[in-house]
């Protein structure tokens, strides 16, 4: 009579399952499952990114195991939270929307439509913040909602119109949009000053603006400097904004389809 691993007779290891002898032994001899083992690889690289990349979040670790496994991002984050892995972001803060002025505010024509089947019929701007050792550095972006291309964008050290003034040039310059095109931001001072909105109407560009508070209506825009703060920022220590700058510059230019 052969004893189980515990010590206790198969025959009554078996009695008290309801399972017959040969059932007990195909359990000990079978293999995992290809999903079960699909899925212990796909941990183990997690873990390795986690650990490489500590700031990187649920999308981006997505998109990089993407690249060379079969996965959905559903069963990432499944499995992220199995591992117990999750983002470890730093919480420097800076605001970079003023919304009490008296400039007019445009009306919402994007209503959180933020698929267009062409390009240059619809672009959302923000603005974001680099801390370096020097003080802050500031980015304007501007993304095309039908191909998530970043089409333009400018750095400062001021926050002003001026600074999404050269982001709306350079995204100009580059796309020569025709007239109709929509541009959606919040309700920040820089896009809702007089020389913005003159800019825009010089060049046919119809203003949008994200209802008041909702950040949501301007997700695109704002889910990209996410992953920019995720898989470069956050990962940097930057001595001056030059250098900043030039690692920012890039990081655009490579990966200008970010979402």
């Amino acid at each position: 009579m052969k004893a189980s691993r515990s010590g206790v007779s198969v025959e009554k290891l078996c009695r008290l399952q309801e399972i017959s002898r040969s059932g007990y032994y195909a359990w000990l001899t079978r293999r995992q499952s290809q999903r079960a083992q699909h899925n212990q690889a796909l941990t183990r690289e997690l873990v390795y990114l986690h650990e490489k990349y500590p700031a990187l979040g649920l999308d981006s670790l997505y998109h990089m195991l993407k690249a060379n496994n079969s996965c959905s991002r559903g069963r990432v984050h499944r499995l992220m939270k199995a591992a117990g892995i999750h983002s470890m972001r730093k919480k420097a803060y800076k605001a970079t929307t003023n919304s009490r002025h008296s400039h007019p505010i445009a009306p919402d024509l994007l209503k959180r439509q933020f698929s267009f089947e062409q390009p240059n019929q619809a672009w959302v701007g923000d603005i974001t913040y680099i801390p370096t050792g020097e003080g802050w550095l500031y980015l304007a972006a501007v993304k095309d909602l039908c191909t998530k291309k970043v089409v333009g964008y400018a750095f400062s050290s001021r926050i002003d119109t001026q600074l999404t003034l050269s982001a709306l040039d350079m995204a100009v310059r580059r796309e020569r949009p025709g007239p109709g095109l929509i541009f959606h931001s919040d309700r920040g001072v820089q896009y809702a000053a007089e020389a913005f909105r003159d800019r825009l109407a010089a060049l046919g560009i119809r203003q949008s603006m994200s209802r008041k508070g909702d950040p949501y209506d301007n997700a695109v825009a704002e889910n990209f400097f996410s992953c920019l703060k995720c898989e470069l920022v956050h990962l940097r220590r930057y001595d001056s904004r030059r250098a900043a700058q030039a690692d920012i510059f890039a990081y655009i230019e490579c990966h200008p389809s970010v979402l």
